[in-house]
């Protein structure tokens, strides 16, 4: 049977530089890839990856389609919000769920919703 691998999702953006910028300047990303030519790059931080690209012409695309968001697991979840909260668009603040999770959400430079949650069940 085949072996599933972290999943790397890639997020479409018409602003694929101030994309790119926005994840290595405020979220610490690491730009391990770019391809001007594919306008393609892919980002790292520690065990989280991300491809981003701009859509091809084959692409009907106006604005972020995702409906869901991107949740990341973190340690020290409150030193990332206290980071983060004034440098980002807040999703919403950062709490402790009925699940066992102190969490909160920002979004992208596309509108793409960023969640960050810490396991507090332990």
């Amino acid at each position: 049977m085949a072996k599933f691998q972290p999943i790397r999702p890639m997020i479409w953006t018409d602003k694929l530089e101030e994309t790119i910028e926005f994840y290595v300047n405020t979220l610490g990303f690491i730009c391990g890839e770019y391809n001007k030519d594919w306008n393609w790059a892919s980002l790292y931080k520690e065990e989280a990856e991300i491809m981003m690209a701009v859509p091809n012409e084959h692409m009907v695309f106006e604005k972020p389609i995702f409906t869901g968001s991107f949740y990341i697991n973190v340690d020290q979840v409150e030193e990332l919000w206290n980071n983060l909260k004034d440098k980002c668009k807040i999703c919403y603040e950062m709490d402790d769920f009925p699940w066992g999770m102190r969490e909160f959400a920002i979004y992208d430079n596309n509108g793409y919703t960023l969640q960050f949650g810490q396991d507090i069940s332990i």
